[in-house]
């Protein structure tokens, strides 16, 4: 406890209030709203695809709303996922820029014009007239659309804290600061007085996107450079089982300590992960049939077959109390149960408590690695649909495994067979510990009857 205290718990604290995590993890929390409905869009147009229900499916919908019946979810998906790189400046912006005491509101819009100060003005382009051969050629303001999804997503996030620590050290600097008679009304006060420094950080990001563009990315601009340089080696560093291993490990390591594993790690897992999940639901909006095309562990792997109950899948654990220790945990299965059942376990967390508990620490880690193992060779193996929709962390367990690989039964198989797995683990530990807690007691009660 003592290593841990001096070396452990300040690394993960720092880790955990770095502001700029903070803000990532805070904004892509913040937007639920868009990912979920954009992924149900996808899951619900494309459930004509899975067989045994699909066609009836299709038909319902035909009959109730036409034939055009899907479009409705294409325009959904298209104002919502289609552009989650820009929701995603706008709200990092926002957040870092309140953590420094800003209001937030001029550093996110110069951060999302820093960012589309770094986008191509130019496409190519590729024309079939009627009746005609096909011309391709570049054309000026047309813009890829793969410069606003979830591909873009590592160039937004590192654009938007670039240009508001930026924007935000400059509007602390006096001598930039316009102030205005008193008489003014305050908006236009507060616009004046950053004036400066918006111009000056927009200017900045641009001189750096056309010095990058000459002299180190040969052209290319931000994001293609960090595609080709940085995203796309360590994306295929994430999708790998021993990826998956070590960030299962890390996020219940720390939860072993009292510290929340998944918030700490989210400022970087979360970007990783969502944008192999969003590949995955462009894929099967497309129609992609090859299962190996997809990515493994994307979007809501973790939620769907692993955080069954929560971190340390520990619904597994509150039915092995239900078989082998009910009568001494009542209080806890009363209390554990109605929120695990929804993914939220802190009542069993601290109140059995795991945290700091060593008896727990084996089966509250092994668990939870041996059920990544199962669930990333399943998928990998085609035994099991990848991962296609988003689904919330709330989503009840081998339901969450359903919905995330898009109404797919092998996805709710998984998940249930991960539970018993779960359960299996955990079983051995709950009779344990009932024998530790019965000899205990026993040597108590001898203990009084010899003082008496």
């Amino acid at each position: 406890m003592s290593f841990v205290d001096k070396y452990i718990m300040p690394f993960a604290n720092k880790l955990g209030n770095n502001r700029h995590l903070l803000a990532i993890r805070d904004a892509l929390v913040g937007m639920i709203a868009i990912t979920m409905i954009g992924s149900l869009s996808v899951l619900l147009t494309n459930l004509g695809q899975v067989p045994g229900i699909g066609k009836y499916y299709q038909n319902l919908m035909v009959s109730l709303f036409g034939e055009r019946w899907n479009t409705l979810g294409s325009d959904i998906w298209w104002g919502t996922l289609a552009f989650m790189t820009i929701f995603a400046v706008f709200g990092i912006a926002h957040k870092l820029a309140k953590s420094y005491g800003d209001d937030g509101f001029e550093a996110m819009l110069v951060a999302a014009a820093s960012f589309f100060v770094l986008i191509p003005q130019v496409a190519n382009v590729s024309i079939t007239p009627e009746g005609g051969e096909a011309v391709s050629g570049s054309m000026w303001g047309v813009i890829s659309w793969n410069y606003f999804n979830a591909t873009a997503l590592f160039t937004g996030i590192i654009v938007a804290i670039v240009a508001t620590e930026i924007f935000v050290r400059l509007a602390k600097v006096k001598y930039l600061v316009i102030k205005l008679p008193e008489g003014v009304p305050p908006a236009v006060s507060r616009s004046f007085a950053k004036l400066i420094p918006g111009m000056t950080t927009i200017f900045v990001i641009g001189l750096f996107g056309l010095l990058l563009r000459k002299f180190i990315s040969d052209g290319a601009y931000l994001n293609d450079w960090i595609n080709k340089v940085l995203v796309t080696p360590l994306t295929g560093a994430v999708d790998t089982m021993p990826f998956a291993i070590l960030v299962v490990l890390l996020v219940h390591g720390f939860w072993i300590l009292g510290l929340h594993g998944p918030n700490i790690l989210g400022g970087i897992t979360t970007p990783l992960m969502t944008k192999l999940g969003q590949e995955n639901v462009n894929m099967y909006a497309q129609g992609v049939k090859d299962l190996g095309e997809y990515n493994v562990l994307a979007g809501s792997f973790l939620d769907a077959f692993v955080y069954l109950g929560g971190s340390g899948a520990t619904l597994g654990l509150i039915i092995a109390m239900f078989i082998a220790g009910r009568k001494r945990n009542k209080q806890i299965l009363a209390l554990g149960t109605p929120p695990g059942i929804f993914q939220i376990n802190e009542p069993i967390l601290f109140g059995l408590p795991i945290v700091l508990n060593p008896i727990w620490f084996i089966p509250f880690i092994l668990g939870p690695i041996i059920m990544t193992v199962v669930a990333y060779l399943s998928i990998s193996l085609g035994l099991v649909h990848p991962v296609v929709a988003d689904i919330p962390w709330v989503t009840p367990a081998i339901v969450g495994g359903l919905l995330a690989t898009g109404g797919h039964i092998s996805g709710a198989v998984l998940a249930a067979v991960n539970l018993v797995i779960s359960v299996l683990i955990y079983l051995p530990f709950v009779i344990a510990v009932g024998r530790i807690e019965a000899r205990k007691a026993k040597e108590n009660t001898s203990t009084e009857s010899t003082v008496n």
